[in-house]
């Protein structure tokens, strides 16, 4: 940290920073995590930069984009030749934009899970265009006591071997459609720490939650993905994220992991013992009061994370040691309180770090993003909203 923050003193906040030399550890320990089984998919959400999504991207044991939104997988199949959309679509414009052209058409992926998305599809575009290549969301939530129970993420409806199956024959059976893929994203193992800080009975429920689910998953999937492939052969299989990469790649059906966050290593990863990325993204802002000698009042500061509101959606401190937040404020709009032995020492313009609880999200905050190595800015390189998007 202590380099990272020589490297920028100069800049006057706000201002965001990535740590090449961390980024690039993560990259790597990403695809090591799948152990040759899989490769990753580079989950752009995660990322929100372009520069950085390419420089990840083409290492060895990556392949394909995995994007968010149909806008922005137009934009990055200029670049790149596999982009799978995370999620659903219903944007009209950019639909029609897909179907009047047919690289694109070849080059990105629509998920699906219900037949009316087929509807809603040749309601907009009609059968006069390229065949569209859809994948199927299978649900991956964990749902007991005949689904009154239900552990994960509320995404798809298609829960069961025989629902994938249905939907599939139905795909394949309709003109203007090919059938590519499957994807599964079990929210409740990847995108929950298994160590987090409070009650010791709550970390232990979590872990016993986790090997139930991931046990009934793994057994679920490979019926699922087994029963479509009875009606059409498949490209690719996706499932897990940052946190589930050695179980999820361990299931002989998998193919590819999808996964981004880990390049940044954000607060959310931090309750993690299977494993901890190094901190590599950080926003920096100043100190403008000293309302108390034991108080230093940063301006803003306040970026939240999206999700359940809770303490782990707050920005961690990370520079100077020491800091810690006032309680009653937490990390506010405009400014955000520290207090702590490191905050007496404090001076008006003084820098403090922060990282965001979640990785991309820290860019929809910043235009550029400076990228140091050692102890030198080597590149400064923008965000999606740096060069003017903001897809959602």
């Amino acid at each position: 940290m202590a380099q990272l923050s020589r490297a920028t003193e100069h800049l006057d906040p706000p201002f965001a920073v990535v740590d090449l030399d961390a980024f690039d550890a993560n990259a790597a320990e990403l695809a090591r995590r799948a152990e040759g089984r899989a490769t990753i998919r580079l989950a752009s959400k995660s990322v929100r930069s372009r520069d950085l999504i390419t420089r990840a991207a083409e290492r060895q044991g990556y392949h394909g984009i995995l994007a968010f939104t149909l806008p922005e997988a137009l934009w990055l199949a200029e670049e790149h030749s596999d982009v799978v959309i995370g999620y659903p679509t219903a944007d009209r414009t950019a639909l029609k934009q897909l179907a009047a052209d047919e690289r694109a058409a070849s080059r990105i992926t629509l998920m699906v899970d219900s037949v009316g998305q087929l509807d809603f599809i040749d309601e907009v575009v009609g059968s006069s265009r390229p065949d569209i290549r859809l994948c199927i969301d299978l649900d991956a939530s964990l749902e007991l006591a005949g689904g009154r129970l239900h552990l994960g993420p509320y995404r798809s409806p298609v829960h069961t071997p025989q629902q994938a199956a249905s939907l599939a024959r139905t795909i394949v059976g309709r003109a203007g459609f090919e059938l590519v893929g499957v994807m599964s994203y079990e929210g409740q193992i990847a995108g929950l720490g298994d160590n987090q800080p409070g009650s010791p009975l709550k970390r232990l429920a979590v872990r016993a939650m986790q090997r139930l689910s991931a046990r009934e998953l793994a057994d679920r999937r490979a019926a699922a993905v087994a029963a479509v492939e009875t009606v059409a052969p498949l490209e690719f299989v996706n499932g897990g994220g940052t946190g589930s990469i050695e179980q999820t790649s361990s299931e002989h059906v998998i193919t590819e992991i999808g996964a981004g966050s880990g390049l940044y290593g954000p607060g959310l990863f931090d309750h993690y013992r299977r494993f901890r990325p190094r901190p590599s993204a950080y926003y920096v802002m100043s100190v403008v009061r000293r309302p108390t000698t034991r108080i230093a009042t940063v301006l803003g500061g306040g970026w939240i994370a999206s999700g359940p509101p809770g303490n782990d959606r707050l920005p961690t401190l990370s520079w100077p040691q020491g800091l810690r937040m006032n309680p009653r404020e937490a990390a506010g709009e405009v400014q955000t309180p520290v207090l702590g032995a490191a905050a007496e020492g404090l001076r008006l313009g003084d820098h403090v770090w922060f990282r965001h609880a979640k990785a991309g999200e820290l860019c929809e905050r910043v235009n550029i993003l400076h990228l140091v190595s050692g102890s030198q800015i080597v590149e400064q390189v923008p965000t999606y909203r740096g060069e003017g998007h903001a897809f959602l």
